[in-house]
Formats: C-alpha cells, structure tokens, sequence
C-alpha cells in the first residue's frame, strides 16, 4: 500500500473508532448523560446503563491489549466482560468507566495512527487477527452498544 492510501485507511480508522458516519459518536452518546439513569434498567433487560458502559469498557480493554501485549490474558467468557448483575455505580464510578473507556479508546486510536503498527500483517501471537480487524472490532462493538445505551435511555425517559 503506499504512503498516501496507508495515511487515509488509518484516518478512516480512527474516524469510525470516534462513531463517525453513521454511527453515533463516543463524545455525543455519553455527554450529559443522566446519572439518575446509570443504574436504571428497563423492560427485561438484565443490564443497566453502567453494565453498558463496563461491558464496552472491558471488551475493547481486552482487545487492545491482545492487539499489543502478546503476555495478555482475556477474561473468562462471558463473564468475564460483564459486570455482576447486582452491581451499581454512583455517579463518580461511572465518570471513573467512561474516563478509563475514554483514555483506552484514544489509545486504540494512537495504535492505528502510528506510522509502525502494521495494520494488515497478522498479530504474531495471534491466530490471523490483525490490527485492522481488532480496530474494526472495537468500532463495530462500540456502535451496537451505544445504541442499545441509547435506546434504553429513551426508554428509560
């Protein structure tokens, strides 16, 4: 790929990894957000906002540690990516997730921006996973879980 075409797949990249196109953005989905509702859970659903934002949290922790870190040990599924159902939050543990969230997305996103991530070359302590995909990965999951967030906030008025 040349210098030119690698530049634009990267800003593509971090583009979709902040919610860009059709996808609703990280900032705008999570600025605002009521604290009355973070634990609030609607219908049969057995997560609240805050399981969302923990889930999202761990999940993409866990991908961007496999992405650079070949000692690194994912939690044990599914458990392991879910908060207990009984656990709540205060508003300060919620600022806590969505900061650690925030400060490990823009480190995905520094991975896809560096010059020296081979964004198509198999992770070598993978099994045909690339940073590519593991980027796409982290996008794809924060947009289907931003919108359930979403949708339970509406719900939940």
């Amino acid at each position: 790929m040349d210098q030119q075409n690698n530049i634009a797949l990267r800003e593509h990249l971090r583009y979709l990894l902040r919610g860009g196109g059709a996808h609703l953005g990280v900032h705008e989905a999570f600025s605002h957000f009521p604290s009355q509702l973070i634990n609030t859970r609607v219908g049969n659903l057995p997560y609240t906002p805050w399981h969302v934002l923990e889930h999202m949290r761990i999940v993409q922790w866990d991908i961007l540690e496999f992405s650079r870190n070949k000692d690194h040990i994912s939690p044990r599924f599914p458990e392991g990516y879910w908060p207990p159902q009984s656990a709540t939050a205060d508003p300060q543990r919620w600022k806590q997730s969505l900061e650690i969230f925030l400060s490990e997305l823009r480190e995905m996103e520094e991975l896809v921006m560096d010059s020296t991530t081979e964004l198509l070359l198999p992770i070598p302590h993978g099994d045909g996973q690339t940073i590519l995909r593991e980027a796409l990965l982290v996008a794809d999951h924060n947009a289907y879980h931003l919108g359930a967030l979403m949708t339970i906030r509406k719900t939940a008025g």
